[in-house]
């Protein structure tokens, strides 16, 4: 009776804070600008924090070159100088490298080698949904994202349970089947589908919305389970349950925002590119 009434309740807290959330996510990206562009700044600032924390170098010297390059990074997003973005990459390279010699052996070299996948990996690929976010039609483009990667997420869970027979990564993930990747897939595209239908007089940027919204479901979808089993990877193979407790019942930030760090980047040039 104990463990079903601390199972309940963990269910209970998981829903709650997914629904507290959802509405702050789409409060954030409603307000557009830089509500949108200081929320995703604090969360990829937050997101390395939990990243480096599984490196622990999260409050040593190449973990704050990290987190000083997320800032410039995103200032220059905002800037008219984008075009130094690969100058800063290569800087921060300089800089952890340096750090690492001139400290020697100091620092173990897949320490250094995490300050700048960090950086990479949570900081400039979620500043992808910012910038589909200030896109032409980017009010209507960017819920792609998340039906992308919570949607589809929620469609594998449950057509998983239902039908799920053929595990897709019994070492990794047990609990993910075939049958619920294919779920989730064909749910984001169905709802796709609906979604362009409904708005597809707000979509008139775009070539032929009716095709590439479901195509882009279809794509991003797929690259969200990517980006799903990733994160569990570097979980499983450095021993840690979550990356962190900032949501209860979800773990962390790159707990949550797993598939969306990965997905957005591939939405944002599907966008850009618009070839259907």
């Amino acid at each position: 009776m104990g463990i079903s009434n601390f199972k309940s309740q963990s269910f209970v807290t998981r829903v709650v804070s997914g629904a507290i959330l959802a509405v702050v996510t789409i409060g954030v990206l409603l307000a557009g600008d830089w509500i949108t562009y200081g929320a995703i700044l604090a969360v990829s600032l937050i997101g390395m924090f939990e990243l480096y924390r599984v490196f622990n170098i999260q409050n040593r010297i190449v973990g704050w070159i990290g987190y000083g390059a997320a800032v410039l990074y995103f200032f220059l997003l905002r800037s008219d100088l984008e075009e130094f973005i690969m100058l800063l990459l290569v800087l921060l390279v300089i800089g952890v490298m340096a750090v690492y010699v001139f400290t020697f052996p100091k620092y173990e070299t897949i320490e250094v080698f995490a300050a700048v996948f960090g950086w990479l990996y949570v900081a400039v690929m979620m500043s992808y949904v910012y910038l589909i976010r200030i896109s032409e039609g980017g009010i209507y483009t960017i819920w792609l994202v998340f039906l992308c990667s919570w949607v589809c997420d929620t469609f594998a869970y449950l057509a998983g349970m239902a039908i799920g027979k053929h595990k897709m990564s019994p070492i990794l993930s047990p609990k993910k089947t075939i049958e619920g990747a294919v779920g989730g897939v064909a749910g984001s595209a169905l709802l796709g589908v609906i979604y362009a239908v409904c708005l597809q007089d707000y979509l008139d940027f775009l070539s032929n919305p009716i095709i590439m919204i479901p195509v882009i479901c279809v794509c991003g979808s797929l690259i969200s389970m990517v980006g799903d089993l990733a994160a569990s990877a570097i979980k499983r193979k450095h021993e840690i349950k979550d990356y962190g407790t900032l949501i209860p019942g979800h773990g962390g930030i790159l707990d949550r925002f797993d598939s969306v760090i990965i997905t957005a980047p591939i939405i944002y040039y599907l966008l850009t590119l618009n070839l259907f």
